[in-house]
């Protein structure tokens, strides 16, 4: 996928025949584009406070901004939506036996890019609504006084055009993302309805050309971290919630530096497509963090980053020596997400905040190290609330805060308040209280390991 930012294109990108040639001197500015991108602007001004729009953000030009960025496509067929359900079904036998949580997802199905941005719209509004309002406000909070003072009426259209382009960056952003993913849990929640496992053929399909993996040990391989994904959101009900917190405590210190947006203007060579290309692909809202957004920027990192190293540990139980090529798809997942594709990239740029954990190995092995301490039931019950999960400082030293959590839980046994007097090392962690963690759902419903038949096992 090209690097180049939104209404650039090479020569001949758009025409492959090579019939049409740039005007002398624009290099890789494509002048063809230039229609297509006034027409949106104006579509951007025009539907600005449009009917039905409750925020600052037209989030229905947002997804058809998308759409139009995303080349149309056959529908899904029904021999890839049927293995697509094969291959869920029996992830999720496999995942029965390596964690407490049961089934998460009640609807399975397949989906193409546009049927990515369609369906994943209202969760992409949740998440990027705290973000959009203070950016609105941002563009007026940030006027000088005499500007402000000077400004008037215009002052409400200023806080549209803060909206307007967050909505624009928005629809690019999710365009890119919409031809990259994998599932509807590839940011490392779940981006669908309530209970809706999804898969996108043809982006498995290329991953298993890239990576010269039969698709059918992708397939499978995506199906059990998705289902793996459901299960914890599922019956982790303030985890959602929670993500969406941070990410309101990180937008609220959100500001528009209008000196460094006079800086960057000043430096743009209009003469000079290279010039532009720089200035436009740098983003429009990167001020430098405060305080208070490092706090919930890291809480966030950390947060995901437990989420998909207890994803990364699970799946590793589950798949087992079940898929040959599980170790191939094992590193390429977890490189995938230590460096981001170009789609995440520039979606951290157009958005100001990196849905990405950092410290992904760390995590996973905490999680193994608490199977072995804990137990499956014990390591899931950690779930059960955001003060029993281990802190950014805990992902430093992993085997650090296991011994902290087994002298824990050896003191309480030792006066007496063990409950039903399981041990530490109990596998099964069945209605252990280790760590003051509590009881919940997870404990108590967990197997031993992974299951003891081979059966599915895929040559």
């Amino acid at each position: 996928m090209s690097n180049q930012p939104f209404g650039f294109s090479s020569p001949g990108d758009d025409d492959p025949a090579g019939a049409h040639d740039p005007a002398p001197g624009a290099g890789s500015f494509d002048l063809s584009q230039l229609g297509s991108m006034l027409s949106q602007l104006g579509q951007m001004m025009s539907q600005a406070g449009a009917k039905g729009q409750t925020g600052p953000v037209n989030y229905d030009l947002a997804r058809q901004m998308a759409m139009s960025q995303v080349p149309a496509s056959h529908p899904v067929a029904s021999v890839d939506l049927g293995a697509v359900r094969d291959a869920m079904a029996l992830a999720e036998v496999w995942l029965d036996g390596v964690t407490a949580f049961p089934i998460g997802a009640t609807t399975v199905t397949a989906w193409t890019p546009r049927e990515w941005i369609d369906k994943t719209m209202p969760v992409w509004e949740r998440l990027a609504s705290p973000i959009a309002e203070r950016v609105s406000k941002a563009w007026v909070e940030g006027l000088p006084d005499e500007a402000r003072a000077q400004a008037g009426p215009l002052l409400a259209m200023m806080g549209s055009m803060g909206g307007m382009a967050f909505g624009s960056q928005l629809g690019q952003g999710l365009a890119q993302l919409a031809v990259e993913v994998l599932t509807s849990t590839d940011i490392g929640l779940p981006l669908g309805p309530e209970g809706t496992a999804a898969l996108l053929p043809r982006a498995m399909a290329e991953l298993s050309a890239s990576l010269d993996v039969p698709e059918d040990q992708v397939r499978l391989y995506l199906a059990a971290r998705e289902a793996a994904h459901h299960r914890l959101f599922r019956h982790v009900p303030w985890l959602s919630d929670r993500i969406v917190e941070l990410i309101s405590a990180y937008a609220g210190a959100i500001t528009v530096d209008f000196s460094a947006m006079e800086e960057l203007a000043s430096s743009i060579d209009l003469s000079n497509p290279v010039s532009v290309e720089s200035a436009l692909s740098k983003g429009m809202f990167e001020p430098s963090a405060t305080v208070g957004q490092q706090r919930a920027l890291t809480t966030l990192e950390t947060l995901l980053a437990l989420v998909e190293g207890w994803v990364d540990a699970v799946v590793a139980d589950a798949v087992g020596a079940r898929l040959p090529g599980a170790d191939a798809l094992h590193e390429t997942m977890r490189r995938r997400r230590a460096t981001g594709g170009p789609a995440e990239q520039t979606f951290a740029t157009l958005i100001g905040l990196q849905l990405r954990p950092r410290r992904l190995r760390a995590a996973a092995d905490l999680w193994r190290g608490l199977k072995a301490s804990r137990g499956i039931g014990g390591r899931d019950a950690l779930w059960a609330h955001p003060d029993l999960l281990p802190a950014t400082a805990d992902l430093d030293d992993p085997a650090a805060f296991i011994a902290r959590d087994r002298e824990f839980a050896e003191l309480l046994a030792g006066a007496g308040e063990w409950g039903d007097g399981a041990s530490v090392d109990d596998k099964d962690g069945v209605g252990s209280d280790t760590g003051g963690t509590g009881s919940s759902d997870a404990s108590g419903t967990g197997g031993s390991g992974a299951p003891g038949t081979d059966d599915g096992t895929v040559g």
